[in-house]
């Protein structure tokens, strides 16, 4: 039996469809991105995570969202062109997407009901926060924007 992430379908940024099945036994972190946020330089974090453990079975998945200040705002060609120019990125992104509210994609609605926030709030608050998914499709983890992608590298290590 598929884990429920499975069971999503999501867009590339480059266009066309991916299952989430696709990932199955992989570790994941799935995280809503953006290029114009204090937080953009993490990119250049997930990157370095992903080069490191990908051979092991991590894969880092972006999710560009414009929901937090308007910070981003291009369309894909700008994002893909942005993230690979500055930080190299090389990890899957995907198409921009709305992570809260009555839009929010049907993977984002799972993520925060299998993780909820501080004070068990399931809303993202903020650019760049990122859920840890095990080989078996379980949600793990739950990290806030500011936590540093190197400093969820042990939690990583646990999984593969």
């Amino acid at each position: 039996m598929r884990a429920p992430i499975h069971e999503f379908s999501v867009k590339l940024l480059t266009g066309g469809q991916q299952s989430m099945a696709d990932y199955t036994g992989k570790v994941l972190l799935i995280v809503n991105t953006a290029s114009h946020c204090g937080f953009t330089p993490q990119y250049a974090g997930l990157e370095a995570l992903y080069q490191r453990y990908r051979e092991r079975g991590l894969v880092v998945l972006g999710f560009p969202c414009n929901q937090f200040g308007s910070q981003e705002p291009g369309d894909a060609e700008e994002i893909a062109g942005f993230c690979q120019k500055n930080y190299g990125v090389s990890f899957p992104m995907f198409a921009k997407i709305e992570v809260n509210g009555d839009d929010a994609h049907p993977l984002y609605q799972y993520l925060k009901k299998a993780a909820p926030g501080l004070l068990g709030s399931e809303a993202i608050k903020w650019n760049f926060t990122k859920f840890l998914v095990n080989r078996q499709g379980e949600v793990n983890e739950r990290y806030a924007p500011a936590t540093a992608p190197e400093s969820i590298a042990n939690d990583i290590e646990k999984l593969l």
